[in-house]
């Protein structure tokens, strides 16, 4: 670098929310003065518009780019520029922050390409911010080590799979872009290790346990990775159900396509597996299709009391699901308050 020039970029950001896809387009201008070069990235599908801004050339005039990029959005769109948010950086000594990303020029003196040359060197790349990695492994971590997730015990271990699966999966398809995208390699380890402890307390097993049982391989574009399988028969007529985590190759891709939101992580269903029982209307002592209730105990320990005789048809189905609650028809349910056989076959 010589005097003045220096290398920095220009970062305007704009909140948004928008439901279709993210098109990004990179167009690369010629400057009249010294034959300067700028790239702009604009992020299309929204209300607003974000941009990234590179620019190769004195400080000064970045400066001068962005006073006339503020007058712009003033005067012809009636829109307001963020101070806090449209930062100038320099793209060497620091980081721009862009859509979830870290956006950086590459520098690496001590590796050479193949043909012997430095070609790294200046190369503009997107990277996973170290504090994205850090924020996704605490959701599944209490002091400093992997936890299971007591609220999804009650759930199946297809769902329980599918749901860990869903969130690994979003994070990873967000950051493939990444340069870095393998540093998600710790995300899939604590997920995993949570995994296999959920499992292991809705089983009251050990985690080594679930892991020789559920323990597969998947075929990927990138050859054989291993992964947690989950399979679910459903009869003859039908292909089973089969959940996954794990499997995703942790390679960049550079045609990936983008959504306009972070995934959002959470452990939370948006309606419970008791509301989606009650919403089938079945119920599951005789199978007629009716309007249900829910019988409930207290506790799974209160079928299990020694001295007792053959347990009826509701226990023994509590027992199997084990669940403290069991959706019924009104007529069951009186059959089981009242202590007598109902059968409507």
């Amino acid at each position: 670098m010589h005097g003045t020039e220096l290398v920095s970029t220009l970062a305007a950001l704009a909140v948004v929310r928008h439901w279709k896809a993210v098109y990004w387009e990179t167009r690369t201008h010629r400057l009249g003065r010294g034959g300067r070069k700028r790239t702009g990235l604009r992020h299309l599908g929204g209300r607003l518009l974000y941009f990234l801004l590179g620019f190769i050339g004195p400080r000064a005039e970045a400066e001068e780019i962005k006073v006339r990029l503020r007058e712009f959005l003033r005067d012809d769109l009636r829109l307001e520029l963020s101070e806090d948010k449209t930062l100038i950086t320099h793209a060497t000594d620091d980081v721009a922050h862009f859509l979830g990303y870290d956006v950086r020029s590459n520098h690496a003196d001590d590796y050479l390409c193949p043909d012997g040359r430095r070609n790294v060197n200046g190369i503009i790349e997107l990277r996973v911010p170290t504090t994205v990695i850090t924020r996704k492994r605490a959701a599944y971590m209490r002091g400093g080590k992997p936890i299971h997730r007591p609220e999804l015990a009650h759930e199946s271990d297809y769902s329980i799979m599918t749901r860990y699966q869903q969130e690994y999966r979003g994070v990873v398809q967000y950051y493939l872009l990444a340069h870095n995208v393998a540093s998600l390699s710790y995300v899939c380890y604590t997920m995993h290790v949570s995994l296999l402890k959920t499992l292991a307390c809705k089983h009251r097993a050990k985690a080594v346990a679930m892991a020789r049982r559920y323990r597969s391989t998947v075929e990927t574009e990138h050859g054989p990775l291993k992964c947690l399988k989950v399979v679910v028969p459903r009869g003859d007529d039908k292909k089973p159900l089969v959940a996954l985590f794990g499997g995703i190759p942790l390679r960049r891709k550079e045609t990936a396509l983008l959504r306009d939101t972070l995934p959002n992580v959470r452990f939370l269903t948006q309606q419970t597996d008791l509301v989606s029982r009650l919403l089938a209307n079945v119920c599951e002592l005789c199978g007629h299709e009716t309007d249900c209730e829910v019988h409930h105990i207290h506790k799974l320990a209160d079928l299990h009391k020694k001295g007792r005789r053959e347990k009826p048809l509701w226990m023994q189905r509590m027992i199997a699901l084990r669940r403290k609650t069991l959706v019924v028809c009104a007529p069951c349910h009186r059959a089981i308050h009242q202590g007598k056989p109902w059968d409507r076959a």
